[in-house]
């Protein structure tokens, strides 16, 4: 493997990548970033849809952002994705993982055949029959998947892995961070949200919630019947402030809290079931990210509704001062390389 890896987030509407060195060092250094759009109909909440457009698009992003390496790491998070608790007998890694189409069918969508697995261990205890791992069963679909890594190799990249975006996020913010006590990750995309909650830096808990910042364009695109450039651009000037201006913008704002007030919703259910059913457990606070998280107001609405603290992630934290990091970290959307930052990251777990 090269000595940079690139993390690549393939989004709905466009593509985004980051370059580091020294992945596995206590500091890795963000080398390179880049983002390219993409075409309508390309992919679909994270899934590739045509291959070779999207190649083509990587291959844009590697000319124009000049990385070098072509060693890649991709996310999946969507709904063709799950997570669910899961106790098993205690075995190494690789027993655990070849018994697993044997143990979760009843769990599963789809046929064990069309799935793709993994077991993530959480903690040890004893069983009815000896000692068990608690952990979390992940599955996706294999086509899903298979789709993506097609349209990295089709762009000559060559895929070294794929990993879980909401595991990605948590390694990036929370993880080996000294992190005590028991937090909640959000991170809103585009078309997803992911929750995790998270004990001591361990994932224990996971919800991918297929809601994001582009159905907040998408609906006042639709109600006020304009074009979605001028829908996202109301939708960044008003956020969740009120408006008393124009009868337009009065209707846009009614839009706008409507459907965050869905998402929050959302929210607010997934971390009191959690608190709910581990009543031994205090959730202290949220860390909030994602380019969906920088709509106006949001931030103080989350607070709100939930009743915790919620704290803006700086994806940045932990990465070695470099040219590169000083001028991501002077826009406004660096919390939209979340997810490429997190899965660069992965190649050293």
């Amino acid at each position: 493997m090269s000595k940079n890896i690139v993390g690549v987030d393939i989004g709905t509407s466009s593509l985004r990548a980051v370059e580091i060195s020294g992945a596995a060092s206590a500091k890795p250094t963000l080398v390179r970033y880049g983002e390219v759009p993409l075409p309508d109909g390309a992919v679909s909440r994270g899934e590739v849809l045509e291959p070779q457009t999207v190649a083509q698009a990587l291959k844009t992003l590697w000319s124009q952002s000049g990385f070098k390496s072509k060693q890649v790491v991709l996310g999946m998070g969507n709904q063709r994705v799950l997570a669910r608790d899961l106790t098993v007998a205690k075995a190494s890694k690789a027993r655990i993982k070849e018994s697993l189409p044997f143990q979760v069918q009843d769990m599963l969508p789809v046929p064990v055949a069309d799935a793709l697995l993994d077991f993530y261990p959480v903690s040890e205890g004893i069983g009815e029959h000896g000692p068990v791992i608690n952990g979390l069963l992940i599955a996706a679909v294999k086509d899903a998947v298979l789709g993506n890594v097609r349209a990295s190799k089709l762009a000559g990249l060559n895929t070294v892995g794929v990993d879980l975006i909401p595991f990605a996020v948590s390694r990036l913010l929370v993880t080996g961070a000294g992190t005590s006590g028991t937090v909640a990750l959000v991170e809103i995309g585009a078309t997803t949200t992911s929750v995790v909650l998270l004990s001591n830096g361990v994932p224990q808990f996971v919800r991918i919630i297929p809601s994001g910042g582009d159905d907040v364009t998408g609906d006042l695109a639709s109600r006020l019947e304009i074009p979605r450039e001028l829908a996202e651009g109301a939708k960044r000037t008003l956020g969740l402030t009120p408006s008393t201006d124009t009868k337009e913008d009065k209707t846009a704002s009614a839009v706008i809290f409507e459907t965050v007030n869905e998402l929050l919703g959302s929210l607010r259910n997934t971390i009191s079931y959690y608190a709910n059913t581990r009543p031994t457990e205090t959730v202290s606070h949220i860390i909030l990210t994602g380019g969906g998280a920088q709509l106006i107001g949001l931030k103080d609405a989350l607070q709100e509704v939930t009743r915790l603290d919620v704290v803006s992630a700086d994806p940045l934290r932990g990465f070695s001062p470099s040219k590169s990091s000083a001028d991501l970290k002077a826009r406004a959307n660096v919390s939209s390389y979340t997810v490429a930052l997190g899965l660069a990251l992965g190649s050293a777990a």
